[in-house]
C-alpha cells in the first residue's frame, strides 16, 4: 500500500520503538501512539502480560491516555499509529473514540479487523468511520512479531 508521507513513517518508527519495549518486557511487541496537533499525546505498548489484563492492548491504552490528555473521550483531530492491524476490540475503540485517522504497520491475517478478517473501522452502518492507511513500515513491524514468536517457540523446545 502506498505510504501517505514521511510523517507517517516518522510516527510509525516511534510506535516501533514502543513495540520493542513491549517485547523486552515479555509482551507481544505492539506499540501505539496518538498524535494531535503535530505532537504525540500518548505513547504506549502492549501490557497484557504485565498487567494480566486482556484489554491492555497498546491501542486501548493509547486511547485512554490521549483522552486524559485532551480531557475528552472524543479524539477528533487525532491519528492513532499502531504497529499491527487492530483486533475487533481495538477497532471498535477506534470507532467509539471518534479518531479521525488510523495508521497501522503489519497486517494481521488471523485477527485483523481493519480489512484482513473484517472491517469494523470503516463499516458503513456505523456512525463514525476513520480514514485508514495500512502497511506503513509493514516489514519492520512484522519482523518484530515474527522474531518474538520464533524466540518463544524455540524457548519452549529447550528441555
Amino acid at each position: 500500500m502506498k505510504l501517505a508521507g514521511t510523517a507517517d513513517e516518522k510516527w510509525m518508527a516511534a510506535a516501533i520503538a514502543r513495540a520493542r519495549l513491549a517485547a523486552r518486557a515479555g509482551d507481544v511487541p505492539v506499540g501505539a501512539l496518538i498524535v494531535h496537533g503535530g505532537r504525540a499525546i500518548a505513547q504506549v505498548e502492549n501490557r497484557t502480560a504485565r498487567h494480566q489484563d486482556p484489554t491492555a492492548h497498546a491501542e486501548i491504552l493509547a486511547i485512554r491516555e490521549a483522552a486524559a490528555a485532551l480531557g475528552s473521550w472524543r479524539l477528533e483531530g487525532c491519528t492513532l499509529y499502531v504497529t499491527l492491524e487492530p483486533c475487533a476490540m481495538c477497532a471498535g475503540a477506534v470507532v467509539l473514540s471518534r479518531l479521525d485517522r488510523l495508521v497501522f504497520g503489519a497486517w494481521d491475517l488471523k485477527a485483523g479487523m481493519v480489512g484482513s478478517v473484517g472491517d469494523i473501522v470503516r463499516h458503513p452502518r456505523l456512525n463514525h468511520r476513520a480514514q485508514v492507511t495500512g502497511g506503513v513500515l509493514a516489514e519492520e513491524c512484522g519482523e518484530l512479531l515474527t522474531a518474538f514468536f520464533r524466540e518463544r517457540r524455540e524457548a519452549d523446545d529447550v528441555p
